[in-house]
């Protein structure tokens, strides 16, 4: 097994390095040997928006953009019991087969005999069904997990063992069984990469807290990403979605796949930025709001979509709709051609759901990976006059480590240690300014009225 620690004052060193080194981002692109597409796997309940800053990342190093590719597992949450059908969620067979038609797909249009799999927690998950079960041994050179839980998020005898994450169920022992003398748990030609925290992923936790479980023990430390045999990387402090969409993860995964470290890890702005992406829903049936709230990834049509440009300062609206549009089957909202750095309002709205006001701060590249989804209003917040969440999807909200506000204060709802990805607050007073802040980035909106069915998202880019 080789474990690789990376410091925090590596960290450090690195993004001041980046800083500096970004005028002299992607000087000379890679070769196309150098540049194998990589197709990107988001995890339990994700979405492939996620991979977003990512992809620029190796964009500003010069992977070309049309070899980068994120997927949209449809109904990317995993069964309570794999083996148990279950409406509106896949189980491990199912997102493995998935995985291998897209990976076919990308072959076909590349040209490519093998591609690079990276992928986040659940999507590791499949990435491994998909090389040892699925023939991706033959179509996979390289495999890097971003905090998969390779050992279970819990590993308790009798305890849920039909569930995917089991560590002691049927899949994760078929998956886990030495493929050599030396008790190796990976084999080539593949290689292999995992990617964890130190002690700061919530699934990688020695106690239950978060499954339910305070005070129970899981059998499961921090090591349990970790697959004997592959190269093992530690980063300390990230949480568990920052193993695979954070700097630090991203300069492990290049220098893993070229031998070299990037040229830089911040993301080199573009002149231009054409912006799109789908708009998605909540449920079995998008259109149908009796048949639940959990996310999914299949297009919402006759959805509607407005977008302004906003006054960084204020969140007001800067002149009339850079775009209205409503979208048809394939849920695509775009193009959109606009300003790099303009601060955005994005108006999400569609019959049985709140009409969405998603904020997010200025875009510096082109993406087709930003995915919006409107919400639903619970009935505990109805009576509120306006309702605001900060919420950040490519990573967790650390009060011990993070420096962040959500209307001048700290946000409520966030427990000791990175745990939840989003904070709500209800203020009052009619509609102003309101801020989120987060390690620097700072997305400014404006209060609108719930009593109209309207809410408000302050969305972190980082």
């Amino acid at each position: 097994m080789h474990t690789l620690l990376l410091s925090r004052r590596w960290a450090l060193a690195a993004t001041a390095a980046a800083s500096l080194a970004l005028a002299g981002c992607a000087t000379q692109s890679p070769s196309l040997a150098e540049a194998p597409p990589i197709v990107f796997v988001h995890g339990n309940g994700d979405t492939a928006a996620l991979w977003q800053t990512t992809v620029w990342r190796f964009e500003s190093n010069g992977w070309p953009r049309e070899r980068l590719y994120a997927i949209d597992v449809p109904y990317p949450l995993a069964r309570d019991d794999d083996a148990k059908p279950q409406p509106g969620r896949t189980s491990a067979a199912e997102h493995m087969a998935y995985l291998k038609a897209e990976v076919d797909k990308v072959r076909h249009a590349t040209g490519a005999r093998q591609v690079v799999l990276v992928g986040n927690s659940r999507g590791g998950n499949a990435i491994r069904n998909y090389v040892y079960n699925g023939g991706g041994d033959q179509t996979v050179s390289h495999a890097i997990l971003g905090g998969t839980p390779n050992h279970g998020v819990w590993a308790i005898p009798g305890f849920r063992e039909g569930n995917e994450f089991s560590g002691t169920g049927p899949f994760l022992r078929g998956l886990n069984v030495p493929k050599n003398a030396a008790g190796d748990e990976v084999s080539g030609p593949v290689r292999w990469m995992t990617i964890r925290s130190d002690h700061n992923d919530k699934f990688a936790q020695p106690d239950g807290v978060w499954i339910g479980a305070k005070g129970t023990a899981t059998h499961v430390t921090a090591a349990g990403p970790e697959l004997k045999g592959a190269t093992n990387v530690v980063i300390p402090g990230i949480d568990h979605r920052e193993t695979a969409y954070s700097a630090a993860a991203f300069e492990a995964t290049y220098r893993f796949l070229t031998g070299k470290p990037p040229a830089c890890t911040d993301i080199a702005p573009e002149k231009t930025v054409v912006l799109n992406g789908k708009i998605t829903g909540l449920g079995v049936d998008p259109a149908d709001p009796r048949s639940g709230n959990f996310s999914n990834n299949l297009p919402l049509p006759g959805a509607r979509l407005e977008v302004y440009a906003t006054d960084a300062a204020t969140g007001a609206r800067v002149g009339g709709a850079l775009l209205r549009k409503t979208v048809g089957a394939d849920g695509l909202w775009g193009p959109l051609a606009t300003r790099p750095g303009a601060p955005l309002e994005f108006v999400v709205s569609a019959s049985g759901y709140a009409t969405t006001h998603i904020y997010r701060s200025g875009f510096p590249r082109s993406s087709s990976l930003i995915h919006l989804r409107p919400e639903r209003i619970a009935e505990a917040d109805k009576g509120a006059d306006s309702l605001v969440t900060l919420v950040r999807p490519r990573g967790y909200l650390d009060p011990a480590r993070d420096k962040m506000l959500l209307d001048g204060a700290p946000p409520p709802g966030v427990p000791a240690g990175a745990g939840v990805a989003s904070s709500k607050v209800k203020p009052s007073g009619g509609q102003r300014p309101i801020a989120a802040e987060f390690n620097g980035e700072r997305v400014v909106g404006q209060t609108w009225p719930a009593g109209e069915g309207r809410v408000v998202v302050l969305e972190i880019s980082q």
